[in-house]
């Protein structure tokens, strides 16, 4: 039976005090990027915390925000109902988030707490890109607790009573979906655009902040493009490129690139540090920082709005041993593992330079390498290119393609942010740099680069400045 919002008890009405208020975020004009209500633009940089609300108290959250706002990043992803059981195990502080496993009856103590933390990562300048849901509680597939409790009269409900929750939040932005596709021949697609209509409703509609989808990578077309893409709701598609180290990111990241109407992308859920690659439990390797910075470069010179990067340990809040994602350290330790405090090299790259103008372009390069491990990519603005070289392998250049008589060149450093002068070059004709370093095959030690090229007539300051 549909339930009747209007006498449903989560309308309950309550009276929260936010501690600070962030700018909210909109697509830009050109549908690419993001910015904030006032135009200026906002490189998405966001780290895994899936199981935040579940897993923390309020001192640990603390400490966790304080140190990834201080690495860099500005958006937190994390889940309301958690993947962890979270139906039958409380959180830190002795609650469920539901009644009876009801959607319709959420326990407004776990939420007061939802509240505090999300209140908490603003103070911090911190977004939070809130999943109402975890996907095993659509489809427990096979791994997740489940149960499977929503369809979709209920999922409109929960979607609408925390839309209205956190409608005056302005450091919040909506993600449906949680690690799993909608299966063919299944309500899951209609249960989905039920949590986001509610949602919408919640929030009020026209002024609500961002929304998108986190599906699995499953397939090459691993993006809520598959599904949403041309819902109204769906302001922003993510994909999630997953845990193997050969996985060629940019062939996804293309193929949003492509669909009309354009609208902003980025890597959602990309190979995690530190944390066995393609699970291969018998033959364990983990993943390094390079493995991390190729993600990252490889998915934003193809053209995402931003990256998010994850950590094993981290996004289950994970002792020591716990499981394989935190076989080496515990979460705490595993915060300052070395490609965490590399991503802001990242964003202090992207935002050296004019960021609405930045689109992909292979047509710069000679050669892009033949797979995840030596792919060369280019993205470029008007006056200015950037070319990411995984393997640190020379690059040939096909000048002209950006504005100026003369161009000046750089190397730039994706783990130390330094950037190395290299010269003054005529723009036109093709014209090959030889990165500085020697190819180690030490992984932490892989020297990727990024060849930085500017109209010298533009001014830009140093790279990463």
């Amino acid at each position: 039976m549909k339930s009747n919002i209007t006498s449903s008890p989560i309308l309950l009405l309550f009276s929260v005090s936010l501690t600070a208020q962030l700018p909210s975020l909109r697509v830009s004009d050109n549908h690419r990027h993001l910015v904030t209500a006032d135009g200026k633009p906002f490189f998405w940089l966001a780290d895994t915390a899936w199981e935040l609300f579940h897993r923390t108290n309020r001192q640990e959250a603390e400490v966790y925000f304080k140190k990834r706002a201080g690495q860099g990043f500005n958006v937190i992803q994390a889940v309301a109902l958690a993947e962890l059981d979270v139906l039958h195990t409380p959180n830190r502080n002795g609650d469920l988030p539901l009644h009876g496993e009801d959607p319709t009856k959420p326990n407004e103590a776990y939420f007061r707490y939802v509240d505090t933390l999300i209140d908490l990562a603003a103070t911090h300048s911190l977004y939070i890109a809130l999943l109402p849901t975890w996907g095993d509680k659509v489809f427990k597939d096979r791994w997740g607790k489940g149960p499977e409790i929503f369809n979709p009269e209920n999922a409109r409900v929960y979607g609408r009573w925390i839309g209205n929750r956190y409608r005056n939040r302005t450091n919040i932005i909506w993600v449906i979906g949680g690690d799993r596709d909608p299966r063919d021949g299944s309500p899951d697609v209609e249960i989905w655009q039920a949590l986001a209509a509610g949602v919408e409703e919640g929030t009020g509609g026209g002024d609500r902040a961002l929304m998108t989808f986190h599906p699995q990578p499953e397939r090459i077309e691993a993006s809520s493009s598959r599904w949403f893409h041309n819902d109204n709701w769906l302001d922003m598609n993510m994909l999630q490129t997953g845990h193997c180290d050969d996985t060629p990111v940019w062939q996804r990241m293309e193929a949003d690139w492509e669909r009309s109407p354009a609208k902003p992308f980025l890597n959602g859920e990309a190979i995690y540090e530190e944390m066995p690659v393609c699970f291969d439990a018998k033959n364990l390797g983990y993943a390094s920082a390079w493995d991390v910075r190729r993600a990252a470069y490889l998915s934003v010179f193809s053209g995402a709005c931003g990256h998010t990067y994850g950590c094993g340990p981290v996004i289950f809040f994970s002792k020591k041993g716990e499981h394989f994602f935190a076989d080496l350290h515990a979460w705490q330790e595993a915060l300052d593992l070395p490609a965490a405090s590399q991503m802001k090299h990242l964003r202090t790259l992207i935002e050296s330079r004019p960021m609405l103008e930045r689109v992909p372009d292979q047509g710069l390069l000679a050669d892009e390498g033949n797979n995840a491990f030596d792919r060369i990519q280019a993205a470029r603005g008007e006056g200015y290119a950037f070319v990411y070289t995984a393997h640190g392998l020379p690059v040939t250049v096909n000048m002209g393609k950006i504005s100026g008589k003369t161009v000046s060149a750089h190397w730039y450093d994706p783990r130390t942010g330094k950037a190395t002068p290299i010269g003054v070059f005529d723009n036109k004709g093709w014209q090959t740099f030889a990165p500085p370093y020697v190819w180690s095959p030490v992984p932490d030690h892989r020297t990727d680069l990024v060849l930085v090229l500017d109209d010298e007539g533009k001014n830009y300051p140093v790279p990463g400045l």
